[in-house]
């Protein structure tokens, strides 16, 4: 009887270990089900691979926000110079919408970032190193003449 207990708990210790050890695994890069934390200024930093998921069910407003124009990531939508954005506001979406700023490196878009979320934004994302990081991960971009 005591070698039935012993197997029956070794084997319940086993399963209670494999099952700890899947809890926390899945897909890192399926935004769907990814939790998005606000840096100190109050808006989101996102990766290229964050990003490239995330156009792939588009339920955002992308904006360029880099002066002068050198080019546009595709599935853009607006292009609004940075320094601009807070007299834009009539052309994007209500406070809660969910907005994605990008620029050439990123130092454009944190500055629209923080003004947005100065002007009541609460959903704003930023792509950290900008159209310079898309573009050296060889995704495609697009130049307008």
């Amino acid at each position: 009887m005591k070698g039935r207990y012993f197997a029956l708990v070794l084997t319940f210790a086993i399963l209670i270990g494999v099952l700890a050890a899947c809890a926390g695994q899945g897909n890192p890069q399926d935004t769907s089900k990814q939790e998005f934390r606000k840096n100190a200024d109050g808006f989101v930093d996102i990766t290229v691979d964050q990003l490239d998921e995330m156009l792939k069910n588009k339920d955002f407003l992308l904006v360029n926000v880099h002066i002068p124009y050198e080019g546009e990531i595709p599935n853009t939508d607006l292009f609004i110079p940075f320094n601009a954005i807070a007299d834009n506001l009539d052309k994007l979406p209500d406070k809660n919408a969910r907005i994605v700023l990008y620029c050439r490196s990123g130092s454009m878009s944190t500055i629209a970032a923080k003004a947005l979320v100065a002007q009541g934004y609460t959903n704003v994302y930023e792509l950290d190193g900008g159209f310079n990081a898309w573009k050296a991960s060889g995704r495609p971009f697009l130049v307008q003449q």
